[in-house]
């Protein structure tokens, strides 16, 4: 997303050159996360890729056949080769006529896996790819579909898109709901996911109808209000996009269903799971990595997750935590793949109404993530935490918050409601919510085009100390060598650095479902969907020797 704030000349006075350096310390930090994550496996990667394979269902007990076999291949043989290779090896062996009669026989313990060498795992190798490539080629012709639509029925006439949620836990509930909200003018539907899905180690099956404030996220229910939000699409003449999560435990297997049902958003962080579900922090990367190659091959733009470090830290004292976090997912998408326009990195209108100076200081925040990002669109998140029940005031609060989106150009502007933390909202709320954000935008139009704070006032101020500080902190973790031979990062989420969590690396959720990566471990889907960024990164190592002669 282009602005009138994308300009060489910052208007809050920060040096380019440290906008470089906080970017080198994201890399120096991230890099070796990246090299943790592509040294491990987890059960949801592997699940998710006999997904793109085509494997699907469930037995009668509601347990996936991806978990059937995956469990399977795992008991026999161990997960540190991948399932690729002893799966299809068993298929070519005669074990099974496809991948469900083969589950379906691993279920009930009547096949042996092996792991194969040789020709034998050249040739699983070749038979795996080809099933995982349809999978993927089908994410490839669901991005094209999503283009075509756009341009067949019209996009959203501006920015930001109006984010709006639904959350009945009844998906034939959820579906009205969505579609009377894009009517009232949100241009983003998020179907708010069941509470605890995020610790479920497997994906629902089909449609449901009993989520506990949120609607589970399933591949049915992902198809049913992709084809629903078409209809209103059409209906409006203008694309409504839709959104779930894909994190959690199984945040690759999520990620990948969006890919094949056509979702254009998802929730995606690099440590909201580890933070605020206690996920193991090595299972989280290991899984985000996977998601986000997914969701750069499908389009799909990511929420990260930065305003949640404000409903347990202080929003002024941790702002600095936010602009870190925002520049450490910044580099973990782009390395998976992610461009510019697909990163709705998160942050959020949290301070103390009652503070001095509070919407002055939120300005500040909300301005520097726009300069940082000038290319990305932003997810800007509404009041919450300071939500008091006091309907009248919330609703003020709310407008104010959409003031701050109207003056900093942000690009996902989620609906703040005057009814938080009292009630789930009534659809009669999110209309008065959604009157609020029209008024706002109407009255402010393009203000962000005129306002300029004053060079050495209190805004660009605040702004670079801001800055300064999440470059002072980048340094710090990178300088720690508390535990020898493990990544920084993981040594300063155990200390609590960010929302004031503390999650060691040998502890949480779901460690048991990961695996250090055996010499012959094979996966198809990460070696297509990494082969184009081998090329790119090729492309962009020999342009830099260009301009260095």
């Amino acid at each position: 997303m282009a602005t009138a704030v994308n300009k060489a000349k910052s208007q809050l006075g920060i040096d380019r050159a440290e906008v470089r350096r906080a970017r080198t310390l994201a890399r120096q930090v991230g890099k070796p996360i990246v090299d943790l994550a592509t040294q491990h496996t987890t059960v949801s990667v592997e699940r998710a890729t006999l997904r793109l394979a085509g494997l699907g269902g469930a037995d009668p007990d509601g347990t996936p056949w991806v978990n059937r076999l995956a469990d399977a291949v795992r008991a026999d043989v161990g997960l540190e080769h991948g399932v690729s290779l002893p799966v299809w090896d068993a298929l070519l062996r005669g074990e099974g006529d496809d991948l469900l009669t083969l589950a379906q026989k691993a279920a009930a313990g009547s096949v042996t896996f092996r792991v194969p060498e040789g020709k034998d795992a050249t040739r699983a190798a070749a038979a795996s790819r080809k099933a995982v490539a349809a999978g993927i080629k089908q994410i490839d012709r669901q991005r094209v579909a999503r283009e075509k639509m756009v341009a067949k029925v019209g996009d959203a006439p501006s920015k930001p898109w109006i984010y709006l949620i639904v959350a009945t836990g009844d998906i034939h509930e959820d579906i009205p709901q969505a579609q009377a909200a894009a009517r009232e003018g949100a241009d983003v539907i998020a179907v708010i996911r069941s509470t605890g899905q995020s610790l479920l180690d497997f994906v629902p099956e089909g449609a449901t109808r009993e989520g506990f404030a949120g609607t589970y996220a399933t591949q049915e229910n992902f198809r049913l209000m992709r084809a629903a939000l078409d209809e209103t699409s059409k209906e409006l003449g203008r694309y409504v996009r839709l959104t779930n999560y894909a994190s959690g435990l199984c945040m690759p297997e999520i990620a990948t269903l969006a890919g094949l049902e056509r979702l254009d958003m998802m929730l995606n962080d690099s440590m909201y799971g580890i933070l605020f579900r206690d996920i193991n922090p090595i299972r989280t990367f290991v899984d985000q990595r996977f998601s986000r190659q997914i969701h750069a091959r499908a389009g799909i733009i990511i929420n990260t997750g930065e305003d949640n470090y404000l409903t347990t830290a202080d929003a002024i004292e941790a702002a600095h935590t936010v602009t870190t976090s925002q520049l450490l997912n910044e580099y973990f998408a782009k390395e998976a793949g992610l461009e510019d326009w697909q990163l709705g990195l998160g942050h959020a209108f949290e301070i103390d109404p009652e503070v001095e100076d509070s919407f002055r200081l939120e300005l500040a925040h909300a301005m520097l993530a726009r300069e940082l990002f000038p290319d990305a669109p932003l997810k800007w998140m509404p009041p919450t935490r300071h939500m008091t029940g006091d309907i009248f005031k919330g609703y003020l609060l709310d407008g104010f918050f959409n003031l701050v989106g109207a003056l900093t150009g942000q690009g996902i502007l989620l609906v703040g409601m005057m009814t938080e933390a009292v009630v789930t909202p009534w659809i009669s709320d999110r209309d008065l919510a959604l009157q609020n954000v029209r008024y706002v935008m109407n009255a402010a139009g393009k203000l962000h085009e005129d306002f300029r704070p004053a060079p050495d006032g209190f805004i660009a101020n605040r702004a670079r100390e801001v800055l300064g500080e999440a470059i002072g902190l980048l340094e710090e973790i990178k300088a720690d060598r508390s535990v020898p031979g493990e990544p920084p990062l993981l040594s300063a989420i155990a200390d609590g650095t960010f929302g004031l969590m503390k999650r060691p690396a040998d502890k949480g959720k779901g460690l048991d479902g990961v695996a250090r990566k055996a010499a012959g471990y094979y996966n198809p889907a990460t070696e297509i969907l990494e082969s184009p960024l081998v090329e790119e990164r090729a492309q962009r190592a020999s342009r830099n020797r260009g301009a260095k002669r």
